[in-house]
């Protein structure tokens, strides 16, 4: 019996599944996430303090910082970079 995965990569495995773009999504607000997080704490900013500078609503920076929810705007992006003093920067790669 042999198992035709052996020798392919979880990518290979996740496009097989069609789930390659979810995960990916899934990976990069994690990371958006933690940047967001990690400036929030090096600021000394609260949830509430960064919601009022970005002009937007609690929950709305939670869905945010949710790293579960990938329903991220470019200008929800990049009105919490602007408050927090940063810029976004994307690009698309190989």
């Amino acid at each position: 019996m042999t198992n035709e995965h052996i020798g392919s990569s979880l990518d290979d495995l996740l496009q097989e599944d069609a789930a390659l773009e979810e995960v990916t999504a899934i990976a990069v607000k994690r990371v958006i996430a933690w940047q967001i997080a990690q400036e929030m704490k090096a600021q000394k900013l609260t949830k509430t303090a960064l919601a009022a500078k970005m002009h937007t609503s609690r929950a709305a920076l939670n869905r945010l910082l949710d790293e579960h929810d990938t329903s991220l705007t470019l200008t929800t992006l990049a009105s919490a970079a602007a408050a927090l003093g940063k810029t976004v920067k994307l690009e698309l790669a190989n």
